[in-house]
Parts: structure tokens; C-alpha cells; sequence
């Protein structure tokens, strides 16, 4: 099912969408359901990140892993098939 993102700042807005919403049939998704939605593209779920996770806990722990950007990208984007 496609996906649309719409940004308002006026609360009026959300009340027309919520009408129309009703008429031709399609749904809202706000606040915590909206950030518990996983996105599908082309095949590829993209999961959202977690903000609570505290990044000083994990810094250093590739360090001294002899890694290399360019391969590791390449992995990244293979598709498992």
C-alpha cells in the first residue's frame, strides 16, 4: 500500500484529512503508531531507528576492526535473494 507524508501546522488541517479520510477510504496514522510503522521500498524494509539508545556505550567498538568503508557499503547493498 502506498505511503504518504503530510506535514500541517495548523490543527484545522488534521480535521479536513480526518474527513476526507472517511470518503475516500484511506488511513491517518499519528504520534506512536506512526513511529512504530516499518517503511518497505523496492523490496528493502527500513526499520525506524531508536532514539533512546545511547551512543557513548558502543563508540570504540569498531576501533581496531581494520575495516574498510567502500566494502563495507558494497555488503550493505546486497540484496539476499
Amino acid at each position: 500500500m502506498p505511503e504518504v507524508v503530510v506535514k500541517y501546522s495548523r490543527p484545522e488541517t488534521l480535521k479536513l484529512l480526518k474527513a476526507f479520510a472517511k470518503y475516500l477510504d484511506f488511513k491517518i496514522l499519528s504520534g506512536k503508531a506512526m513511529k512504530k510503522t516499518k517503511l518497505e521500498v523496492k523490496g528493502a524494509t527500513i526499520v525506524l531507528a531508536d532514539p533512546s539508545i545511547n551512543m557513548s556505550q558502543i563508540k570504540g567498538s569498531l576501533t581496531g576492526q581494520n575495516l574498510e568503508a567502500s566494502e563495507l557499503r558494497k555488503q550493505a547493498w546486497q540484496r539476499k535473494k
